[in-house]
């Protein structure tokens, strides 16, 4: 099978495998077994829904790369992905799942084979796809090899977008225009949550004429009234209401890069409380879109993002934003940097941030947020929705 799926040059996917043996070096590792299907695709392109069993990619310093996984799930592996034939490993079905075998053992017959089971090797101990039986299968069956933690080894060399990675970046912010314009043709009080549900999740796959919505890693997120006050709700079916706030946490993907974006939506005249809080934080967001360009620290955005707010007599007690690229669930977040005050990262060129002044209340909330470019000028906004409440 031909790569037929690959999103990038055979070039770039080379330098990011240089980018991280060298960060392996300097950690003291030998080899990094990466468990992250973000990491996983950022590295060798391979994209599937297959991060629900056990697979990785071994990667080695002196130029071990293999992907690993279930044997119906090595197609995926030369679709979409440039790796030989000879590097697609697989395990038998008979250890999916199962509490008599694991796949890490399989692994390990692997390393023994290709005489890799002494070295120093890394593992992402921190990781939603990495369980702590996978540890313990790896460990006992390689008693000779030495383990050290990894986690984030690989997130933070992807820091940094490519041009390209900018343009996949950038649809996805097309994307999700298209859905805002959706939402504001569709949402009236009397529908149902899941039927909005299902337009934006629609809209969001629908894309643009010239590009595809991908699956995003989370589900839309709304509370309305004092739902709203809890940032991670998702819908049920119950139904708009008038004179009713509502937030909307949405995003947009393709191929797999994500372009968050949040917005309140009003059914009627939004109070007064509504609106001053909109005005301190789309004023803040323009205060602040200039200091996203290198040299500044997160911590330093975050800190003058709090006083501004501290000054018009809110507190946020919670970060205001974190690195985004390609992600899968359960989060679109890079799990690097994150826009707090102690967050001493120091921004570069080609990074993006979810900025998210999220607002929550006993009895109310309040979202309007921005994914930003980090470029020389200043922040440059992916998308470009109407910074205000939606008001219908």
């Amino acid at each position: 099978m031909k790569a037929s799926r690959r999103r990038f040059e055979p070039a770039e996917y080379l330098e990011r495998q240089t980018k991280t043996r060298t960060a392996m070096e300097a950690a003291g590792l030998e080899l990094l077994i990466v468990t992250d299907p973000s990491n996983i695709g950022w590295l060798t392109g391979f994209d599937g829904w297959s991060f629900y069993v056990h697979q990785c990619v071994v990667i080695g310093n002196q130029g071990e790369l293999f992907w690993f996984g279930r044997g119906i799930d090595a197609p995926t592996a030369y679709l979409t992905t440039d790796l030989p034939p000879s590097e697609v490993l697989s395990y038998p079905d008979h250890y999916v799942q199962t509490s008599e075998l694991h796949p890490m053992e399989y692994l390990a017959t692997i390393f023994k084979q290709r005489q890799l089971h002494t070295r120093r090797i890394g593992v992402e101990k921190d990781n939603y796809y990495f369980s702590a039986r996978a540890f313990e299968a790896l460990a006992t069956s390689l008693p000779t090899a030495h383990f050290q933690d990894a986690t984030c080894l690989v997130n933070w060399q992807r820091a940094i977008k490519s041009p390209q990675e900018i343009i996949y970046l950038q649809r996805a912010g097309q994307v999700i225009e298209q859905v805002y314009q959706r939402v504001l043709e569709v949402a009236e009080p009397g529908m149902r949550k899941n039927e909005l549900a299902a337009e934006i999740l629609h809209a969001s796959t629908w894309g643009t004429a010239e590009h595809y919505g991908d699956y995003t890693a989370i589900v839309p997120l709304m509370g309305m009234g004092e739902e709203a006050s809890a940032c991670h709700l998702t819908w049920d079916g119950t139904r708009l209401e008038p004179d009713q706030g509502m937030f909307l946490e949405l995003a947009a993907a393709h191929h797999r890069y994500h372009c968050p974006l949040s917005r309140t939506l009003y059914f009627g005249k939004p109070p007064a409380k509504y609106r001053k809080l909109e005005q301190v934080i789309a004023e803040s967001i323009e205060r602040l879109l200039p200091l996203f360009k290198p040299g500044n620290t997160c911590g330093e955005l975050a800190q003058t993002f709090f006083n501004y707010l501290h000054h018009h007599g809110y507190e946020k007690n919670n970060r205001c934003g974190y690195s985004i690229g390609m992600s899968y669930p359960p989060d679109w977040g890079e799990r690097t940097m994150s826009l707090r005050a102690e967050d001493s990262s120091i921004l570069q060129a080609g990074m993006c941030f979810h900025f998210m002044p999220g607002m929550w209340f006993e009895d109310w909330g309040f979202e309007m947020t921005e994914s930003i470019l980090v470029t020389a000028q200043g922040g440059a906004c992916l998308a470009n929705v109407p910074r205000q409440i939606l008001v219908k």
